[in-house]
């Protein structure tokens, strides 16, 4: 979801174009949704068995996922600093974090179907649905961030206890062994992304605020437009993926 901004802002070389959006933050997501769909193709091209390769354990899979989450959840936290920062009352926030947690609730209830056995019950939407909660609460923070972000990344190396391997306490990630499950994103250590990504956009924000707000290169818009509709995007692509190549195999049998 793009977050919008209140009025043009002004540059060295005038006014920006005001299209009331927060362009190059969405455009940036964007980025990042291609990135997982081309993740997702790929990897549900192995679950039918038409590719082999080792998502679990081989580092040019496994490093793609951490990059591409930590993309998202930076991203989410650039975007709650932009809503602070156009006046999202607590009001208009809770109307869009409903509209997150639905879908992250319809995420489990498909994957359930799909993978009964490592269906996702914390996966990157309900992350990103508790952990934007914490950054709302912690923006005022500020400058603390920073080290607030590196110690919940650090954290799960140097804590971890048997009680938080079940599949009802391993949200906070503090566990000794990974669930097997088709999508795991821990409040620990994701927090320090989010956290991260908001000290960010807050900086930007106070300093340079057209480095978020200014209009993307006109090539670059089909990115913004995707970024804006991150959310309705995420829900409708891996069906779409997963039903394209179902087709296919059907049609060469």
């Amino acid at each position: 979801m793009g977050m919008r901004y209140r009025g043009a802002v002004e540059t060295a070389a005038g006014p920006m174009r005001n299209t009331g959006r927060f362009e190059r933050l969405d455009a940036l997501r964007g980025v990042a949704m291609l990135w997982m769909a081309a993740f997702h193709f790929c990897y549900d091209l192995n679950h039918f068995g038409v590719i082999h390769e080792r998502f679990r354990s081989d580092p040019f899979w496994t490093w793609q996922r951490v990059a591409i989450v930590s993309m998202f959840l930076f991203c989410a936290g650039l975007a709650q600093a932009a809503a602070l920062h156009a006046g999202q009352p607590w009001s208009r926030f809770w109307r869009r974090w409903l509209q997150l947690a639905g879908c992250a609730v319809l995420v489990s209830l498909g994957s359930a179907l799909m993978f009964p056995r490592t269906w996702i019950s914390f996966g990157i939407l309900h992350g990103i649905a508790l952990m934007l909660i914490v950054a709302r609460a912690a923006a005022p923070l500020r400058g603390w961030l920073w080290p607030l972000g590196l110690v919940a990344i650090l954290l799960p190396y140097w804590l971890q206890h048997p009680f938080f391997d079940t599949r009802w306490t391993n949200w906070v990630g503090l566990v000794t062994r990974k669930p097997s499950t088709e999508d795991w994103a821990p409040l620990l250590p994701w927090l320090g992304v989010v956290f991260w990504g908001l000290a960010a956009g807050q900086s930007l924000l106070r300093r340079q605020p057209q480095a978020l707000a200014a209009s993307v290169a006109p090539p670059l818009r089909p990115l913004a437009v995707l970024g804006r509709w991150s959310l309705s995007f995420y829900m409708v692509h891996q069906p779409v993926l997963i039903g394209a190549i179902m087709l296919v195999l059907a049609l060469r049998r």
